[in-house]
């Protein structure tokens, strides 16, 4: 394959993406609809990699608004059809396609169930769109290649600037605002090493900790959808629990490190493995034992997990490509994703 793939040329489009999201005003116009609620906690509604956006927001709404964010499982609605009590809350419902069954009627049942409802979506005039009260179009624009890049990356900005709008955290809005440069620098991180050694075939785990462990989630779906490679992420305070035990001489590891609380704890397992023998690659300076791989640092740490997966997401391009695979077209897959 000596042309671009789609997956590359929508990488490289991320910086612009994000560029037009931060140039509309829906999510501020959002975010204050959600203040004036004042919630007690939100719930999400989502899945696959639209999930992993949801579980980057709930770290960032626990650490910012000091509100508990819980996953809700969308069969609850659209297969056991069991009512919810969700009054005081803010649903957040993230889909680029919005035109899943099951994620239409969970938002649905949220709002019958009480509360304000809000969706995340590439297709504004989506069934998902009409079922939400308040819509914030993620802006990604067209994407062909199956795996989504630029609608996860823009879903999860989406999701982050909505929390630091409510919060008005003048920290958080300045790093926001200074994305498009770091994520261009991300699309063009260094990771050839890394990728090397993924290509080898086998297992990998991906580790991260917090907002990292969002973008943990997102690596090992990306893993097996474009590089079919069997993948797991994990909490690095996690993996002790049992998932350490096969890590022997030269398993592949990604550990995700952000310039946060979690960076040495991360840095330390990284180290703990290597030392094992796995073959570990860490994105923080911290790391001694592990090898170190550069990403830009975006000067917050719920701003870096996004530079990371921009710069892993290039990564997982050039492993797909040296196997000899298209990322833009994996097996038994399809773009959207319809499920009850």
């Amino acid at each position: 394959m000596t042309d671009k793939t789609l997956m590359r040329q929508e990488i490289e489009e991320i910086p612009a993406a994000v560029e037009r999201l931060l140039a509309a005003e829906a999510v501020p116009e959002v975010a204050r609809a959600v203040a004036a609620r004042d919630p007690a906690f939100f719930v999400t509604v989502a899945r696959g990699s639209s999930d992993h956006a949801c579980t980057f927001f709930k770290y960032a709404a626990e650490l910012v608004l000091g509100r508990v964010a819980a996953s809700v499982g969308p069969s609850v609605a659209s297969v056991y059809g069991a009512p919810l009590r969700l009054g005081g809350a803010v649903s957040l419902s993230v889909s680029q396609s919005g035109g899943s069954p099951d994620i239409v009627a969970m938002t649905r049942a949220a709002r019958v169930g009480g509360a304000l409802t809000v969706a995340l979506t590439n297709t504004p005039g989506s069934p998902l769109a009409d079922a939400a009260e308040h819509v914030v179009d993620i802006r990604a624009g067209p994407e062909r290649s199956v795996a989504a890049t630029k609608s996860f990356v823009t879903s999860a900005l989406a999701a982050l600037w909505l929390v630091a709008e409510v919060a008005q955290d003048p920290g958080l809005l300045k790093a926001i605002r200074g994305l498009p440069e770091a994520l261009s620098r991300a699309v063009e991180a260094d990771w050839r090493d890394a990728a090397e050694a993924m290509d080898e075939g086998g297992s990998v785990y991906v580790l991260g900790r917090g907002p990292g462990w969002a973008m943990a989630q997102e690596a090992a779906l990306k893993f097996k959808e474009c590089c079919q490679t069997h993948a797991e992420a994990y909490s690095s305070a996690e993996v002790l629990h049992g998932p350490v035990s096969i890590v022997g001489r030269g398993f592949p590891v990604l550990a995700f490190a952000c310039g946060d609380a979690a960076e040495q704890g991360v840095a330390e397992m990284a180290d703990r493995l290597a030392r094992q023998g796995a073959g570990v690659f860490a994105t923080t300076p911290l790391a001694q034992a592990a090898r170190v791989l550069e990403v830009p640092r975006t000067g917050h740490g719920l701003t870096d997990p996004l530079a990371l997966i921009v710069a892993f997401y290039a990564m997982a391009e050039r492993v797909a490509r040296a196997r000899g695979l298209d990322p833009d077209a994996p097996p038994h897959l399809r773009k959207v994703t319809e499920t009850l």
